[in-house]
């Protein structure tokens, strides 16, 4: 995967998992305590995110893999 297309996917995912915890109305600290997952570092886009962690998120989300990706979610 070329740089570039990897850094804009990290930014795309940042966004969506941002998005989704403002959602859900909590903040980042209070996320890593009901995850352990480090928000900070995804939000970020400086962490390589792997799928089962985006598993993990859905569940803490209550979404689908299908709802995390949707529409808003931009891939190029």
């Amino acid at each position: 995967m070329e740089t570039e297309s990897k850094e804009q996917l990290l930014k795309s995912l940042a966004k969506r998992v941002k998005q989704l915890r403002k959602i859900k109305d909590v903040t980042q600290e209070e996320a890593l305590n009901d995850t352990g997952i480090q928000f900070s570092r995804i939000e970020q886009g400086k962490r390589d995110v792997q799928l089962s962690t985006i598993l993990k998120l859905c569940q803490y989300f209550e979404i689908t893999l299908h709802d995390f990706f949707d529409g808003s979610f931009e891939c190029k």
